[in-house]
């Protein structure tokens, strides 16, 4: 999927990353970039809202597990369980949220307990970078259902 497709996707089924005006930066095999800008998402200290920094976050996060999933044709449902979020420094300009996996050998353990028992988890994490400054880490617990049984 190439980071246009990805984005219409986010933006027709998760509509607060439209409002958000979250852009896909890149989408490689172990990781996704996406982008947002401060306006839309501003607090009063004209700062980014940790809401909005928390969410894009996890949306890289989420999106990892579901583009990975898809490319190996492996059709499910993909939900956030748990999350703890850090905010390292204040976002004053427009920032990134970097994915990638907590642990790369994970991965295929966690496609092969989906595949046999329709039910997997996987530890994903996310960087928040603005102006060459990690302002955030992400490390969020994902769990997939297979399409199969949720009928």
């Amino acid at each position: 999927m190439t980071p246009t497709d990805l984005q219409a996707y986010l933006h027709d089924h998760i509509p607060i990353s439209a409002a958000m005006h979250v852009r896909v930066l890149a989408t490689e095999p172990d990781s996704i970039t996406l982008q947002a800008p401060l306006a839309p998402n501003i607090n009063h200290r004209e700062t980014v809202f940790g809401g909005s920094a928390s969410a894009v976050a996890i949306l890289a996060a989420w999106s990892l597990v579901h583009l990975r999933l898809k490319c190996e044709g492996l059709e499910s449902r993909v939900v956030i369980q748990h999350n703890c979020m850090d905010y390292l420094a204040p976002i004053s300009d427009d920032f990134t949220a970097r994915s990638y996996l907590v642990d790369q050998d994970a991965w295929a353990s966690f496609t092969r307990l989906l595949a046999r028992r329709g039910r997997a988890r996987i530890l994903v994490a996310a960087a928040l970078e603005t102006d060459g400054v990690i302002a955030g880490r992400l490390e969020g617990e994902f769990v997939a259902f297979s399409n199969a049984g949720l009928r």
